[in-house]
């Protein structure tokens, strides 16, 4: 699908859930849990982003290391090497480097700002709407052709 993810945030929205480096993994748990979200962007307080917390990294750099999420920050926790697209990135090449980097959430940035994530749940939704739209309308071309 060429279809910039632009398209997909103007649907979905533009709202992300951030957190603080200096924030506990626990705190940041019982965030994403709040939400019902998978991640969370840590961002500094000027602004910046820091890295990304998922719960894939509090699975495993806290728990199955038998650190005390009460305890240990999220700045130790996060993943640091930030994947990001940006809003004229189609959802295809998203899905690509997703499935390649074996990754679930996307930051996108525009101008070093973030304006969005994406996860891979709101691109299988976003893909299989746009497969149903067309799967509609193709019924309709074939009932008016009968």
């Amino acid at each position: 699908m060429n279809t910039p993810i632009s398209q997909l945030l103007d649907r979905k929205g533009r709202d992300v859930v951030t957190i603080g480096p200096t924030a506990t993994v626990f705190e940041a748990i019982q965030l994403m849990d709040q939400k019902g979200i998978g991640s969370l962007v840590v961002m500094t307080k000027t602004g910046k982003i820091a890295g990304i917390l998922t719960e894939r990294d509090c699975f495993r750099k806290v728990i199955l290391l038998e650190k005390n999420p009460r305890q240990t920050l999220v700045k130790d926790a996060m993943t640091k090497k930030i994947i990001y697209v940006t809003p004229e990135t189609t959802v295809d090449d998203c899905m690509s480097l997703m499935t390649q980097k074996r990754i679930r959430h996307l930051p996108v940035l525009e101008n070093n700002n973030l304006v969005g994530l994406i996860s891979i749940g709101d691109l299988v939704k976003f893909v299989a709407s746009e497969q149903d739209l067309m799967i509609r309308n193709l019924e309709k071309y074939i009932e008016g052709s009968l």
